[in-house]
């Protein structure tokens, strides 16, 4: 078993080893944008009135309406981590007491598994800030749709929003944060 061996045995496991890397890193995410454009998210009207209450017996009154937009809970400015990231963050409550988690603007890079936390963590400046999300509590929202753009992701009812004070845009596969920022209550 001489050289005519181990020169194909190298090259097979050399081809092995890129292509894992590749998988692993996927470097072009690093030259491609996905950018998603959503609008803000509106639930439908909330009827008001008591069409079984007292006085059922006289003419119905038309319902009343409830307000369609969304009110907004918290907000906060992305600060860059591991990646240059902007944007502004919003907690917003719909009209029919759900929760939804609206990126605006967001400017970040692509990367590997990106996800969007919603965090008990402080939003700490700087590297010492890039590996703390995962320390506490946390909710996955799911997969960043975009790096860039206007996005929104449903909150599950059975989250409180009012247990996490931050947001973090996730690499999941290297545990790290892109970008975070702070909720302040509005």
């Amino acid at each position: 078993m001489g050289r005519k061996f181990w020169v194909p045995v190298s090259a097979v496991v050399a081809l092995v080893v890129v292509a894992v890397g590749l998988y692993w890193f996927q470097p072009w995410k690093l030259w491609v944008d996905e950018t998603v454009q959503e609008a803000v998210p509106a639930a439908p009207p909330v009827a008001s009135g008591t069409p079984d209450g007292p006085g059922a017996d006289s003419p119905p009154e038309s319902p009343t309406p409830t307000p369609t937009e969304p009110v907004t809970v918290a907000q906060g400015e992305l600060i860059s981590h591991e990646h240059a990231t902007s944007g502004t963050v919003s907690l917003l409550r719909l009209a029919d007491g759900s929760h939804v988690l609206r990126l605006t603007d967001l400017n970040t890079s692509n990367g590997p598994d990106l996800r969007v936390w919603l965090t008990d963590a402080p939003v700490k400046e700087g590297r010492a800030g890039w590996h703390v999300f995962d320390d506490g509590a946390y909710e996955s929202l799911g997969h960043l749709k975009g790096n860039k753009g206007d996005q929104n992701y449903a909150i599950p009812a059975s989250v409180d929003p009012a247990d996490f004070t931050s947001v973090s845009i996730w690499c999941d596969r290297f545990d790290v944060s892109f970008g975070a920022a702070e909720l302040a209550r509005a």
